[in-house]
């Protein structure tokens, strides 16, 4: 398949490099040529510009920094939509905004081009093994057409649902990490300062109940089927537990700034009534608040698990 690559980053080279590997005739482009210099070895062409790569490709990819790169190799000067042909299709694998992709989608939809948001997690270790999930979202046609071209560069894609989903996935998914890091970082301060050695404390949380279970499989148990009761962990039981570490941490003189969130939300939904039921049941506040019911069927939870 004739293919045009632009963005050959930190994580773009070796995707790139999947699919020349696959025996796909690649014609790559990125503002530092060098940056291409081991594909080219490999029997890849340079691309002079945006629109030099996607000409006669039947499918292009682009892995940029962000929403203006994107737009810009897009629609400026030189840029894809000059060349992509009728029937062809773009997947950016970029980490880029609802907004953008909806607009670069609905522009190449008026010349008969797809324009699919694929960003992709992993990091770039996993662009170089091929472990990166990637999270699709535009026409559900073009994507089952190229799901085997897209398994080339990542061993997890995902169809998400229309233009944008990927995207939106891909930043939820984001926001919950760098939450989680931030929370951790608490957790940590607190347990070293508090006296514990650092890898003793390592051991003891990943050896917990939230240690030997990844976190999303955890949602499956209460939050994703409305489940609280009867409970796994109370939330009075909870509170408790969140006060006495509070306590701790100003005794160790740790701010806990996501920790005191975090047991502000526990007493609100304390304050519902709710003390005997599962401790998860304070997630549904924020339900409440954003306007949205988040609940999956137990079976179709069982059949993603699976």
């Amino acid at each position: 398949m004739r293919i045009g690559f632009i963005g050959l980053g930190a994580m773009g080279r070796h995707m790139a490099a999947k699919l020349l590997r696959a025996g796909h005739a690649l014609q790559v482009n990125d503002v530092l040529r060098e940056a291409a210099g081991g594909l080219l070895s490999a029997g890849a062409r340079w691309a002079a510009s945006p629109a030099e790569a996607a000409k006669d490709a039947e499918v292009v990819f682009t892995s940029l920094p962000g929403p203006a790169e994107v737009e810009t190799v897009g629609l400026g000067p030189a840029g894809l939509a000059e060349t992509l042909a009728s029937g062809a299709a773009w997947f950016d694998l970029s980490t880029n905004s609802p907004a953008c992709v909806r607009n670069l989608h609905a522009r190449l939809a008026a010349q008969d081009t797809q324009f699919l948001d694929a960003p992709v997690s992993g990091g770039p270790l996993g662009a170089k093994d091929g472990r990166l999930a990637i999270w699709v979202g535009g026409d559900a046609a073009t994507y089952a057409r190229h799901q085997l071209l897209l398994e080339c560069i990542g061993d997890r894609p995902l169809y998400v649902g229309p233009i944008g989903a990927g995207t939106v996935a891909k930043l939820a998914h984001n926001c919950a990490s760098f939450t989680v890091q931030a929370a951790l970082a608490e957790a940590f301060t607190l347990g070293v300062k508090a006296g514990v050695e650092p890898l003793a404390l390592f051991r003891a949380l990943r050896q917990g109940a939230l240690g030997r279970k990844r976190t999303f499989d955890r949602l499956a148990e209460h939050f994703l089927p409305g489940h609280y009761d009867p409970p796994a962990h109370t939330l009075r039981l909870a509170q408790k537990d969140m006060r006495l570490a509070l306590e701790l941490a100003r005794e160790a003189n740790v701010p806990m700034a996501l920790g005191a969130l975090a047991l502000e939300e526990l007493e609100r939904a304390l304050q519902r009534g709710w003390a005997e039921r599962d401790a998860r049941v304070a997630m549904t506040l924020q339900e409440e608040r954003a306007g949205v019911s988040v609940r999956v069927a137990p079976e179709a939870l069982r059949d993603a698990l699976d």
